[in-house]
């Protein structure tokens, strides 16, 4: 299986773009991870290698949407709200399954930088007063206490907090406070015996979205460039492709 992705020449942000350029919540995230790297795959059409999907996380998304859906339907909380003291349902929406399917999402148009934003949202739940709160499902596999500390789990909050943004925009009331429903795998068992049960942890997160919009004129103004940003130092693409340079000019 390749994860290169050939070149494109579709999709790609022009200088005289008129239309709508979409921008996911992924590719919000690519850019704060690497501008060079994001201008490269939305301006030049060679994004980064991608990488193995998923299948045991995408299982288990799918099995909590299907059981807070059964709480959905009746208009009750699941017994997870109830046990941690969150005074809220499932949030019932026509729109909701194209608000939770990849390449649709929450989709609004930001007209100070005509990008059509989106992304796709695991679950919303409701207050009594009408006030929507985001919840995003993860799941992994550690003997260590799970918390929002590590470094990498930046890209989470920032993911809450778009999908936090969005929805405001689209006139909805939400919460600050949005919350991870985080299964753990627990491999302290004897034997797997065709079972891996999981402990589940909600925790919550208090989001600020003043970030996003800033972050979009950023977007603007980094693909209206005629020339590809510098590399990031921290960045480990940027960081190969100067490596295999060096080493392809040390055998000329």
């Amino acid at each position: 299986m390749s994860l290169y992705t050939p070149q494109r020449s579709r999709n790609l942000f022009t200088e005289e773009q008129e239309k709508p350029f979409k921008i996911s919540r992924s590719k919000i995230q690519d850019f704060l991870n690497c501008p060079r790297c994001f201008y490269l795959d939305r301006r030049c059409g060679t994004g980064q290698p991608g990488s193995l999907p998923f299948t045991l996380n995408t299982a288990v998304d799918t099995l909590l949407k299907k059981e807070f859906d059964i709480y959905r339907a009746k208009g009750e909380s699941h017994p997870l709200m109830i046990k941690h003291g969150i005074n809220a349902i499932p949030f019932a929406h026509a729109d909701l399954d194209a608000w939770r399917q990849n390449f649709k999402g929450v989709q609004y148009l930001h007209e100070g930088s005509n990008f059509l934003v989106s992304g796709a949202v695991d679950d919303l739940w409701v207050t009594p007063a009408r006030e929507l709160i985001v919840v995003d499902y993860k799941a992994t596999s550690t003997s260590k206490e799970i918390t929002l500390d590590e470094e990498y789990r930046q890209s989470y909050k920032n993911q809450m907090e778009v999908y936090q943004w969005l929805l405001r925009q689209k006139g909805f009331k939400v919460s600050n406070t949005g919350y991870f429903v985080y299964c753990n795998g627990d491999t302290s068992k004897e034997g797997f015996e065709g079972r891996l049960e999981f402990s589940i942890s909600v925790i919550p997160y208090t989001g600020n979205d003043s970030w996003v919009e800033p972050t979009l004129f950023q977007i603007r103004t980094c693909l209206e460039e005629p020339i590809c940003p510098g590399p990031k130092e921290s960045c480990d693409f940027c960081n190969y492709r100067a490596a295999v340079r060096k080493h392809l000019q040390d055998q000329e």
